[in-house]
């Protein structure tokens, strides 16, 4: 069964949120990518806090551009070939390239440090109430 392994909001400060998230909760960061994503974990699951999204962006979500707040869910499949198929039968519009899934490529910026190539957002696409849903075989930095 797919699990739940990340959720991911966008602000407009990501360092400002993160430091929040990690003096109330006690949260570790895990990671970072430059000044535009700040990795946090429990230990469970993490919690990405990333830059808005700008008009253009292929994810930019139904919030829009510079939209703050809660921006997509990330969940670890068996087969992500499978369940991208499984989703666009379904009603799911494929917000990645499906081509990059393809020739194996990772659409979410690149791996965290120590992960195949294949990592992060392997495929992204969204359900029918426009929520963004991430889906990889390997996980995310931290888990």
């Amino acid at each position: 069964m797919p699990k739940i392994k990340h959720i991911a909001m966008t602000a407009k400060d990501p360092q400002k949120v993160a430091a929040f998230y990690m003096e109330l909760f006690g949260m570790e960061e895990v990671g970072r990518s430059g000044d535009s994503h700040v990795y946090l974990s429990d230990g469970e699951m993490n919690l990405t806090i990333r830059s808005c999204k700008a008009d253009g962006d292929a994810d930019v979500g139904e919030g829009g551009a510079g939209f703050e707040g809660i921006h997509h869910i990330g969940f670890v499949v068996d087969d992500v070939e499978e369940y991208s198929e499984k989703a666009l039968k379904i009603g799911a519009k494929m917000l990645s390239p499906a081509k990059a899934v393809a020739a194996g490529a990772s659409t979410g910026g690149g791996a965290p440090p120590g992960r195949p190539a294949r990592s992060n957002a392997e495929v992204k696409i969204s359900g029918p109430n426009g929520v963004v849903l991430d889906m990889s075989e390997t996980g995310w930095i931290g888990n």
